[in-house]
């Protein structure tokens, strides 16, 4: 009999999965470049249309390439279905839009990326959607804050920039216990399925940036939802078919490419990363370092047994605030000044001011987002380079 592809491991999957060989018999995944299919006939054009018949239709919701990368996606998470979007920000919204209305009402870990947090504040918020911010590690707090008409509740884990670490089983099993129709989002993007899948752990629906790790070399923007074949794989589908908020098929084909590697670059960013927090733990300008991988982390244990390795993100508290972290960040050489993360490149940014810069001095108090906080995302480089370009002694 023959396997199917979730009977081999994520390494083989993030290589083979999704490809369907055209009658070129191409090894490599082509490119379809095309707006529009041609049908065989008019009675195929309508039982396509009528989503009688499956098969390609229009490349705003229907492309070959994009298909490789979301099947791909999807057996890499253990999910019955995937959509990629045109940006993560944009999976993030047809999420929220495709499983709330009016009237309905969001539970959210307050250590969320900052565009998040407006999204669910100001956006959702105009269409009558409220939205409860909780400490992502109290779960008192999430018992407490769901309500009757709570439908969604979402976190990060790890959470950007103090990486802590949200209890998915746990929060999962609280939401569900409340009301089985909840659906649990996590956002997977710090750790990708080859450190975690939250899935297996009782989450109903994984977002991803897949311009972060999944393309790892900082080429293109996009975003991907997982999850079951009714809610991802009608209510998103449905969503993006009338929406479009679309991903092109050349960036799915980075993408798909991205994940072929994926195992070997995030294992080793890892390895990196650690090789720097520790590192940092011995430097006297630093106040203190949040690295899961580490065990003076206050959630060391739930990281250990939630991810198989620490991440690929250090941040860490400096002495002297935001004058000392941005000279710091200003001395550096060789690690690129920018926001994103997941690049081969290691990049170093000042969150308060970049990352979380919209959000208010009360938002990024409770949140524990310090003037003095410096996130570095590991790339690939020897980590000793790296440590070196760290210069303290100005």
């Amino acid at each position: 009999m023959k396997k199917s592809m979730s009977d081999y491991r994520p390494a083989t999957q993030a290589v083979r999965a999704g490809q369907i060989r055209s009658s070129e018999n191409e090894h490599s995944e082509p490119i379809y470049t095309t707006s529009s299919f041609v049908f065989e006939s008019a009675a195929q054009a309508s039982a396509r249309f009528s989503l009688e018949e499956e098969g390609n239709i229009y490349s705003r919701f229907t492309n070959p390439t994009v298909r490789v990368f979301e099947q791909r996606l999807a057996s890499l998470e253990g999910g019955e279905a995937c959509v990629g979007t045109g940006s993560g920000m944009a999976a993030m919204l047809a999420t929220c839009m495709a499983g709330l209305k009016a009237g309905d009402h969001v539970v959210s870990s307050q250590s969320i990326f900052g565009a998040n947090q407006t999204l669910l504040k100001g956006l959702m918020g105009n269409f009558g959607i409220k939205t409860t911010f909780v400490s992502l590690t109290d779960l008192d707090a999430w018992r407490s804050a769901i309500r009757q008409n709570t439908k969604m509740v979402f976190f990060e884990t790890p959470a950007n920039p103090l990486m802590q670490i949200g209890d998915i089983a746990a929060i999962s099993d609280i939401a569900h216990s409340a009301n089985p129709d909840i659906k649990v989002v996590v956002d997977n993007c710090f750790c990708t399925p080859i450190l975690q899948r939250p899935l297996s752990l009782g989450a109903d629906v994984v977002l991803h940036s897949a311009t972060k790790f999944i393309d790892g070399q900082g080429r293109c923007v996009g975003g991907a939802v997982v999850g079951d074949a009714d809610f991802v794989g009608e209510k998103i589908v449905s969503f993006m078919r009338t929406a479009g908020p679309s991903m092109s098929p050349f960036n799915a084909w980075v993408f798909a490419k991205g994940l072929e590697t994926l195992p070997l670059r995030v294992n080793q960013a890892c390895d990196n990363s650690m090789q720097l927090a520790e590192a940092l733990t011995e430097v006297a300008q630093v106040e203190r370092v949040y690295y899961p991988g580490l065990s003076t982390h206050t959630q060391y244990e739930l990281a250990k047994a939630q991810q198989s390795k620490g991440g690929a993100v250090v941040s860490f508290e400096l002495k002297g605030g935001q004058e000392a972290a941005w000279k710091l960040i200003d001395s550096t050489e060789l690690l690129s000044i920018t926001a994103n993360l997941g690049d081969a490149r290691t990049t170093i940014t000042h969150p308060y001011t970049t990352t979380h810069a919209r959000w208010s001095d009360e938002d990024k108090a409770a949140a524990g987002i310090s003037r003095g906080l410096v996130r570095i995302a590991v790339g690939l480089e020897d980590p000793i380079d790296v440590i070196g370009d760290l210069n303290f002694s100005n």
